[in-house]
């Protein structure tokens, strides 16, 4: 078995991962990324349309310009890529990550460890509908894959369930393409995507949006046949009698969700319950001192955008943790108050590092004021959706505010105004 001794290891070549290793690189770092597919860029190769990298690149672009802008940067700051590799373990004792590859099995032996592996597909048989198992259903980045990258249409009439980005995004796409889209459904009383995607890929090419239902059940036998569609309320999420219509299509589209994919480490570190990701604090550490974490394996973003920020950040503590060594710092938790779903960093470290508060929050509203703590920041935020995220920046005398309050805790809340 190979052995490598190196200063960083990077497990994931999305978004995040190229972010972090380009930053450990320009930080002096010896950095290799592995990739398991044979390139980099993660879901972004497939992600044909734009939006990306208003935040980052100050410039609208599609999911491959913004990837080559990263691998770009990899090739000019000289990175190792190690692709079409499988991390078999991850041993945070050792200190080793071992995985197997053309050239058979290597052994990495890294001083700091940055995850950055993202998120899968919430899939079909996780939803517990009832009826036959036939071909036809797919979840959207799957859908996704297919017609983008293989130009191949999964079938003639189609139903998306799940008002997620890339549900509706795929609703459009399959659309253009001659594929007759029926409707979207969304459990949900409000959508789970951004306003821009309802207007752009279901109001411009009038494809319905039906909140409140679900697939209650599927029919067919080799090949989908159609669907039962049910209401629910919108309050308790219960069915409503008499309210089921079969709908006749060959194809369910799934935007359900997605899930932070952390098997490797998952012994190892805490995660959190609410994000179904590790937690970090605002160093993206995780609460292992060698690993970090960053992008959609702590908490499923809105934007690649942030996603590259947190790597970027990531990749910057962990370039320090190797030149200086860990260093202990004084860390409040931080805990979600009313109307705040998925949140991140949920450690602040009360150094001078500034950093920035990622929160979701529950529901609807037209104006929230968010609150950090006990008159450390609020900010009226308009136009509030469990769909997007607010991006809230603690600079150091924030900082100080927390100090010299002598908290044990940061509360994170929402309150409608």
């Amino acid at each position: 078995m190979r052995e490598i001794k190196l200063d960083a290891l990077v497990i994931g070549g999305g978004a995040a991962g190229m972010a972090a290793a380009v930053e450990l690189t320009r930080q002096g770092c010896e950095t290799i990324l592995i990739e398991r597919e044979e390139r980099t860029g993660g879901v972004l190769n497939q992600c044909i349309h734009n939006g990306f990298g208003l935040h980052v690149f100050q410039e609208e672009l599609t999911g491959p310009e913004y990837a080559d802008r990263y691998k770009h940067q990899l090739s000019q700051n000289d990175i190792t890529v190690h692709s079409d590799k499988f991390v078999l373990k991850v041993d945070p004792d050792k200190k080793e990550v071992i995985t197997v590859g053309v050239e058979g099995v290597t052994c990495y032996k890294p001083k700091a460890l940055v995850m950055t592996t993202g998120a899968r597909e919430r899939p079909f048989s996780n939803l517990r509908i009832p009826g036959t198992r036939p071909a036809g259903i797919y979840t959207a980045g799957v859908a996704q894959k297919f017609v983008n990258l293989q130009n191949y249409l999964p079938g003639k009439d189609a139903y998306v369930l799940g008002s997620g980005d890339i549900g509706l995004i795929m609703a459009r796409r399959l659309t253009l393409e001659g594929m007759n889209v029926i409707g979207v459904a969304e459990l949900m009383p409000y959508s789970g995507g951004l306003a821009r995607n309802i207007a752009q890929c279901l109001d411009d090419f009038d494809i319905p949006l039906e909140l409140s239902t679900s697939v209650v059940e599927v029919h067919g036998k080799e090949r989908l046949e159609s669907i039962t569609l049910m209401n629910f309320t919108p309050d308790t999420m219960q069915p409503i009698a008499e309210t089921e219509r079969e709908v006749k299509c060959d194809t369910l589209i799934l935007s359900v969700g997605l899930l932070p994919q952390n098997e490797l480490i998952e012994d190892y570190v805490k995660d959190d319950p609410v994000n179904k990701g590790v937690m970090v604090d605002s160093h993206q550490r995780t609460t292992h001192p060698w690993i970090f974490a960053a992008g959609n394996n702590v908490a499923v973003y809105d934007l690649v955008d942030f996603v590259t920020l947190e790597g970027i950040e990531a990749g910057k503590a962990a370039a320090q943790m190797i030149k200086e060594g860990f260093k202990e710092c004084k860390q409040i938790p931080v805990k979600r108050g009313k109307n705040v779903g998925a949140l991140t960093p949920l450690f602040c470290c009360l150094d001078d590092n500034p950093f920035k508060f990622y929160i979701r929050p529950t529901k609807n509203m037209d104006k929230g004021r968010v609150k950090i703590g006990p008159d450390i920041i609020q900010k009226i935020e308009l136009g509030l959706k469990p769909s997007e995220m607010v991006d809230i920046q603690i600079k150091s005398e924030h900082k100080e505010k927390i100090k010299a309050m002598g908290l044990e805790e940061i509360l994170v809340e929402i309150e409608e105004v």
